[in-house]
């Protein structure tokens, strides 16, 4: 049993011997909280926070593709920050454009500025990526794409991002469990939000939650972008002769399968590590065969995966109070800021 298993485990696990480092792990990372907080930067406009507690996927980059959306119609000049995870730029602070390539930018990043054209910059120091992208674009709100325990940059709204079909595993921090703070950390968050595989009726995992569930929308092909309903791609995968293949490497690729069963697509799953970075090796195929993979995944192989290849594009639905109760927030933030410049 590998360790991620073990996590996410009903019962007591061999990782129970790691809890001397467990206990050493907390102590460190509340060290490091206290003494970041102490200068911590704030930004001159609201600044909101969408991460999670866990390692692994969780849904956050479908979850700021959708506040990106619904505080732009809102009127809002959204910006969005983010690490930058799998990039090899070394020249950072760097504004994602849509054409770049994966290497170039990341591939959650590039995802977020292909779907939305929003003003996006990466760099593993957020606040040197927040003051770039005020710098050099018109800007009233920031979302950082993940960053809930880089304490050096000031928030004014946390969202932690809860995958409801693992929950939080055995609830222990790293390495005994998969936290990266303790559950109580959750307490002290604005919204959590639990990411549904199916029906929406959040599982029990805090007392104050919303939910949000991933919708398919469309398949599209890698070759030239062309869209096939989801009906239309189902009856192509159900011809005779044809096998598909489903790739995934993100942060919990059973998602991704758990999605296709439900879409009635019967694929051969492919797993690789989260962010990972694609070769023509990885797709071995026949002419007729299908891959199916996630959009992600998708930004960094349409010029190597093969000629039947297709992403399948989601959006996330969210719970309409807890899009009521964020706008109300940043309005409260825009009086107070705007009274404060007044005094």
């Amino acid at each position: 049993m590998n360790l991620n298993d073990a996590w996410y485990q009903n019962k007591a696990s061999w990782t129970l011997l790691l809890w001397p480092i467990e206990l050493l792990f907390r102590l460190l990372s509340a060290g490091n909280r206290r003494r970041l907080l102490k200068k911590q930067w704030h930004a001159p406009c609201p600044l909101i926070v969408v991460g999670n507690i866990s390692v692994g996927g969780t849904g956050k980059s479908p979850l700021t593709i959708n506040l990106i959306t619904a505080l732009t119609a809102q009127g809002y000049k959204v910006g969005v920050v983010s690490r930058g995870y799998g990039s090899k730029r070394d020249d950072f602070p760097y504004q994602v454009r849509a054409a770049d390539s994966a290497e170039q930018s990341a591939d959650e990043p590039l995802m977020i500025v292909q779907r939305t054209k929003v003003n996006l910059v990466i760099d593993p120091d957020r606040v040197s990526a927040c003051q770039f992208l005020l710098a050099n674009n018109r800007c009233d709100v920031i979302i950082s794409d993940d960053g809930l325990q880089h304490y050096k940059m000031g928030r004014d709204i946390e969202i932690a991002v809860i995958d409801g079909a693992r929950g939080l595993g055995n609830r222990h921090c790293l390495p005994v469990g998969p936290l990266r703070e303790p559950v109580e950390r959750l307490n002290t968050v604005d919204f959590v939000v639990v990411n549904q595989a199916d029906e929406c009726a959040p599982a029990s995992i805090v007392d104050r939650q919303f939910c949000m569930r991933m919708q398919p929308i469309a398949w599209y092909r890698l070759s030239d972008n062309a869209v096939l309903s989801l009906a239309e791609f189902e009856q192509i995968a159900k011809r005779d002769g044809v096998q598909l293949y489903a790739v995934a490497g993100i942060g919990n690729p059973e998602r991704f399968y758990s999605t296709l069963r439900n879409l009635g697509i019967d694929a051969v799953p492919n797993s690789f590590p989260d962010h990972h970075q694609y070769q023509r090796a990885d797709f071995k195929v026949g002419d007729r065969d299908i891959i199916c993979m996630t959009e992600k995944d998708a930004v960094k192989c349409k010029n190597i995966a093969p000629a039947n290849s297709y992403y399948l594009k989601i959006a996330a639905q969210l719970d309409e109070q807890f899009l009521q109760q964020l706008i109300a927030r940043l309005q409260l933030l825009k009086r107070k800021n705007t009274a404060a410049g007044n005094n």
